[in-house]
């Protein structure tokens, strides 16, 4: 039984992890509405661009991998709080880059330093909460980290317009310094007194390449980390990068209405993350099956922006973006279901390397749309066309491969 000064302080710790999460999602979803400015001002070509927002995830999936295993040693509030202060100095350095090998490596400072946030939050959840509350647990710290990519839609479109994009990302550098101390002062790793079962579990020692093995030789963990890659490079093309530019030059929407209209797909993503576990638990009774309807959902929606979506009237159209986000947020499953699929011992270790899969498929769908729409023609709707085409494909794919994988119960 859970005493109220743990149940108070686990909140607490929810609280300040999850305003560190939320500038973690700013920075994954800003460049959609500023890429413009950028371009304009560091001249960028769009392959430029889409290597420019694709470099922090790169990082930020490469970075998965040594991550899990410090996590599991040196725990999750060193680690957020080391990378703190590199996610610090790069939002500080993008604000002044001048050039696109400055911002670069801005952006590589951020990728690293926000690698390590949801999955060590998610670590320090497995041992505050018990698995059956993972699921809604996780579930709220992504509804709430969504308010990030909120911020990074319509108001920061505003702030753009009335400062600037350099000072805007400024005033969110100075924030993240905030956030790190926050995290540094007030986050514990584990409650006083934890569960008997998982603190057997967690004392039995675990080496970093047994645990890569144990993890990586398990093929149900494959096949969760291909639909995870495209889940989220699907999402990411839309809300992160691509989905500005398209709005803004094939169907003629102003910065302000692109804004906007990404903001649907948060509300979306944020709505749906909320209510995603009970649908899981008393429709479903499935993580897998809520994971796969979400799944198809999303693929139905995001066939539409091969070119029907142009027809659409505009409230229409944001219906459609706030369904991309209902669905969306069905990626939120798997991280349960990597909670049930390993011990609490690799726990760590498990997220950050499922997280390699989900990053990876952000970084490479960002960059290979970005050779696509510079090879047809910037500005051309054939060409964005058959830049969605590459996520839409890859997610059918991936799909159908899952359909394959174990049903993992909330039990294990």
């Amino acid at each position: 039984m859970i005493n109220s000064r743990i149940r108070r302080q686990r909140w607490v710790i929810f609280s300040v992890l999850a305003l560190m999460y939320i500038l973690v999602y700013f920075y994954r979803v800003s460049l959609a509405v500023v890429a413009g400015d950028i371009s304009r001002e560091l001249n960028l070509t769009p392959q430029q661009l889409g290597s420019l927002s694709g470099i922090l995830f790169y990082v930020y999936a490469l970075a998965q991998l040594p991550l899990g295993p410090m996590i599991d040693r040196l725990g999750s509030r060193l680690v957020i709080s080391g990378c703190g202060v590199l996610t610090t100095i790069g939002g500080i350095l993008f604000s002044r880059a001048d050039s696109l090998a400055m911002a670069m490596a801005a952006r590589v400072f951020i990728g690293i330093g926000t690698a390590s946030v949801l999955m060590a939050t998610f670590t320090i959840f497995s041992r505050w909460f018990s698995k059956q509350e993972f699921g809604r647990v996780s579930g709220f710290m992504v509804a709430i980290g969504n308010l990030g990519n909120l911020s990074a839609t319509a108001p920061l479109a505003l702030a753009v317009a009335a400062v600037g994009w350099r000072s805007s990302f400024l005033a969110i550098g100075l924030l993240q310094a905030v956030a790190t101390v926050l995290v540094f002062g007030m986050v514990r790793d584990r409650p006083p007194v934890t569960e008997e079962c998982d603190t057997a579990d967690a004392s039995k020692p675990t080496g970093m390449l047994s645990a890569w093995g144990e993890i990586f030789g398990n093929p149900h963990f494959l096949l969760l980390g291909l639909i995870s890659f495209f889940w989220y490079g699907n999402y990411l093309a839309l809300q992160g990068l691509w989905g500005g530019p398209y709005l803004m030059e094939v169907m003629g929407l102003s910065r302000a209405a692109t804004g906007q209209m990404l903001m649907f797909t948060s509300l979306g993503f944020i709505a749906g993350s909320t209510v995603i576990d009970v649908v899981a638990r008393r429709i479903f009774r499935s993580y897998k099956k809520t994971l796969l309807a979400g799944q198809f959902v999303l693929l139905l929606l995001m066939s539409g922006f091969l070119g029907v979506v142009e027809t659409f009237p505009r409230p229409l159209l944001a219906a459609v973006f706030f369904a991309v986000g209902l669905a969306v947020s069905s990626g939120v499953m798997i991280y349960p279901i990597i909670r049930s699929m390993f011990s609490v011992r690799i726990v760590g270790t498990a997220l950050t390397s499922l997280n390699f899969f989900v990053l990876m498929g952000a970084a490479v769908t960002q960059q290979v749309m970005g050779v696509i729409v510079g090879s047809c023609g910037r500005g051309a709707a054939a060409a964005y066309h058959a830049a969605f085409l590459f996520p839409v494909a890859g997610l059918a794919a991936a799909i159908v491969a899952f359909f394959f994988a174990r049903d993992y119960s909330e039990k294990g």
